[in-house]
Parts: structure tokens; sequence; C-alpha cells
């Protein structure tokens, strides 16, 4: 039975007197649910009153990764529409449909004040149907280029948050508010020491350690190139991290049987533990795993992913190559460099204390807060 919220119910908050009842959307990838996380969690400490309800695909990542981090969701019927196979494409529409009927089911039990769209495709419906009923909405844009929900939806959006300037190409110059990316909490507030971070992994703190992180769903070209070159690392007295994404974790653990200097798995849910053991990252560059690095200070190899939107993977990699925040190897020659370019960045010194210093400069830490405050300022001036 879901959960029905009064309207009288009246808190007390520095950004009014009612509580605000939030439906958070989207999914599909870490790099839509975990900022979504991170701006429900910053809304929570600045109104403890707040109602949060995350609205996603049924069978996504979202279902299972939402509810850890301790808030409610409801799953919806909906599918984005499959660029590769036409034929795949002849039920959309009738999903899409009954999402539309989901959602009011939805909205009629939890009577939002608001709604926040993440990115991904189950956001449409529910940001469609707020926008429908005259219900303040309210995007997130990681990306360097707008998703295609993200930018149907904005003209009637209240206000848009972007990561980078130059994105009124995609939204109403006056909606959009530069916030930066939402980084998880756990990640931004860590405190663990080095040496504590590499033991959660059961390896050897006196060793220079790499991070393998090729996004929540994985990277084939990461993972391939990793499976090939596996012998170097031990061969230079290397440790690796590996997480492989469900589809390769058991190749890849037939890789490492009886390495005793390679942890491997899925998924690592403490990143703050993986970011805390790394002395070198390899990742994808979408702009969530950018962000983290910033943050985090991590001298980092990029792959970006050449299939992502107008290429924007390649283009947030190149602009830190540009401020000399990364290095960038491209998925077609990963297969070839990547190992060995890591294995050279490990003995660089000099190189890692650069890339680590000027990719901090990059990072944003308050961005969860930023977004939170300004959505709890429009609730408030559209009460009063």
């Amino acid at each position: 039975m879901k959960e029905k919220i009064d309207d009288s119910v009246l808190g007390n908050s520095t950004f009014g007197t009612r509580i605000a009842r939030i439906i958070i959307a989207g999914g599909g990838t870490g790099g839509h649910i975990f900022p979504a996380i991170a701006i429900a969690k910053a809304i929570v400490r600045l109104q403890p009153q707040a109602q949060i309800l995350f609205v996603g695909a049924s069978g996504k990542m979202e279902m299972e990764k939402v509810p850890l981090a301790g808030f409610r969701i409801e799953g919806i019927t909906i599918a984005g529409f499959n660029r590769s196979s036409l034929i795949k494409n002849i039920g959309l529409p009738f999903k899409l449909l009954k999402s539309f009927f989901q959602v009011s089911n939805i909205f009629k039990s939890f009577k939002p004040t608001a709604v926040i769209g993440v990115g991904g495709y189950s956001s449409f419906p529910v940001l469609r149907y707020a926008q429908a009923k005259g219900i303040d909405t309210f995007i997130h844009e990681s990306n360097s280029y707008a998703g295609k929900s993200n930018k149907m939806l904005g003209k009637n959006a209240t206000k848009i948050f972007v990561a980078i300037d130059g994105m009124n190409k995609f939204f109403p110059f006056n909606k959009i508010i530069q916030t930066g990316n939402p980084v998880r909490e756990n990640i931004v507030n860590s405190k663990l020491s080095r040496e504590e971070a590499i033991l959660f992994f059961g390896l050897d703190p006196n060793k220079k350690t790499v991070l393998a992180i090729g996004g929540s769903l994985g990277a084939k070209s990461i993972n391939e190139a990793l499976a090939k070159g596996i012998n170097e690392f031990e061969k230079n007295d290397l440790q690796l991290i590996w997480q492989t994404g469900k589809s390769y974790v058991e190749k890849g653990r037939e890789v490492v049987n009886g390495k005793t200097n390679i942890w491997i798995n899925d998924f690592i849910t403490q990143m703050e533990n993986a970011y805390g053991a790394a002395d070198i990252v390899i990742s994808r560059s979408g702009a969530m795993s950018i962000a983290e690095l910033s943050v985090m200070k991590k001298p980092s190899m990029l792959v970006p992913f050449p299939f992502a939107a107008e290429d924007h993977q390649t283009v947030n990699a190149q602009r830190l190559v540009d401020k000399n925040a990364a290095i960038m190897i491209t998925d077609s020659t990963a297969m070839e460099q990547l190992v060995s370019s890591v294995i050279d960045l490990s003995k660089n010194n000099k190189k890692q204390q650069e890339l680590k210093e000027n990719i901090g400069k990059l990072a944003v830490k308050n961005a969860d807060e930023v977004i939170a405050q300004e959505i709890l300022s429009v609730l408030n001036r559209s009460e009063d």
C-alpha cells in the first residue's frame, strides 16, 4: 500500500512551513542515480521533514541502489528508444502510455510539490506529467551534451542545473544555473587514510595501487585491455582494484585466479575506499566520474566511451587533457596502449603530482547543497 502524505502536515524549516514533497525521477546508470541521491540527502539536511520519493524504470539499477541509500522508490514500465534494432521499439508506445497511467497513480498518492529529473528515459513521463499539472519541475544535466529527455523537458522546467557553461545551446538561458555536479556525500567527506582504504581490499599499503572503474555498468575495452595485460601489474610491483561490471566479472575472475595483488568484483559499493586506496585511476570520462576524480584529486587515465551522445565523453576528457589534468587513451587503442601507459605513469611521480594538482582545481564539493537550496527556495516563494 502506497504511503499518503497529508496536505495539512506542517514542519519547521528555514525554507518555509509546509513540508516539501519531492519526486526525483530518472536513472539507468550510476551517473544519473548517485547525483540524484546526493541531491535528495542535501534536501533532507536542509529540511529534515521533507518527503522524498524516487521514480525509476522497473528492473534497472536504481531499483537496487536507491533503497540501499535509505530512500523509497516506485518503478514504472518504461524503455528507451533502441537505435540498433528498430523492431524492438514496436512496444515502446504502449510502454510509454502505461507509464503515464502509473505516474498518474503515483502523483495522486504522493501529491508532490516539486519534481526533479536527473536524466534517463524514466524521467520523461514523470516530468511531462508534472508540467501538465503545473507542478514545479527541475532538471539536473550532468553532461556537456544534454540528453534527449532533458532537452524536450527544458522549455517548461522551472530551473535547470548544469555542470558547465555554454549549455544555453540546449536550454533557455534564463532558466540555467551552473552548479557543477553533485558528488556522493561519503566521497566528499571521506577521512579515510590511504592505508585504511587499501587494507579494506586486503592489499598491501606499501605497493602502488591502480583503480579501474569502467562506469557502473562496466567497460568492455577497459576490461579486455586489463585482462590482456594482467601479468604486467605483478611484474611492475603494482596492485589493481578492478570493478568489472556484471557482464565481465566471471571472465575477470578467471583471469586473476590466484593473483594476490588484484582485488576484483562487479561493483564497488563503498567507493570512498576505492578512491582512498588508489594512486592512479583508470576510468571512463562520464561527467560524474570526472566530478568524483576531481574531488578526490586522482591522477587519471581516461578512456572515453565512443558511442556516448555526440561523443561527449571525449569532449569531457579533452577538457581535462587541455588543462594537464588527465591523460586520455582512445577506446580503439586501449587494448594496445592502456596497461603500458598506466605502468609508465606509475613510474613518473612528477607527472602524477601535476595531474593531481590540476584535476583538484576543477573540484566542486557543494553542488548538491546549491541545488537543494535553490529548489527549496523556489518552493518557499511559491508558498508565499
